[in-house]
């Protein structure tokens, strides 16, 4: 496999997806955050003293996919379609997953769009309860599945299609 961001002499460039079709691409990231029982109750009852975690960090998320550009070097501007980022609560490991779907009609996928935003989520939630617990981490982030492309459907082979 050839790495697509470095020339022959090892620079890095962008590269020129002006001759590429436009199709639809999707892609779904995930990720989580582990804290202790106190943050973990806190969310669930919506009593962290900041607000609403898991609703900032929602508007957090889609914000991060929608600026990916302006924080990956390489990364082209996108017109996202759609962004959608949701949680679901693990009670046994106190944890919050978090996941990102974006889609775009273009001629480069939206991984990396995917993956900020979870990123931008989580980061969202730890500065959010970081008064309650410092010792938060964040872990497991990774691309579950991406659509469309010339490279077509990709799953991750360890985890659920």
């Amino acid at each position: 496999m050839e790495l697509t961001h470095f020339d022959e002499n090892g620079t890095a460039f962008m590269v020129d997806v002006t001759e590429k079709n436009d199709t639809v691409r999707e892609a779904t990231a995930t990720g989580k955050i582990v804290v202790n029982q106190e943050v973990y109750e806190a969310i669930c009852a919506g009593t962290v003293g900041k607000g609403d975690v898991l609703g900032v960090a929602t508007t957090a998320g889609i914000m991060g996919a929608k600026r990916t550009f302006e924080l990956i070097p390489m990364c082209h501007i996108l017109p996202i379609s759609n962004c959608s980022v949701t949680f679901k609560m693990l009670p046994e490991e106190y944890a919050v997953q978090c996941f990102c779907t974006v889609k775009v009609t273009g001629k480069t996928g939206v991984e990396m769009e995917a993956l900020t935003g979870v990123s931008t989520a989580l980061l969202t939630v730890y500065d959010m309860c970081k008064a309650l617990d410092k010792s938060m981490e964040i872990q497991e982030i990774y691309l579950c599945k991406k659509t469309g492309g010339k490279s077509g459907t990709y799953f991750h082979e360890s985890k659920e299609k």
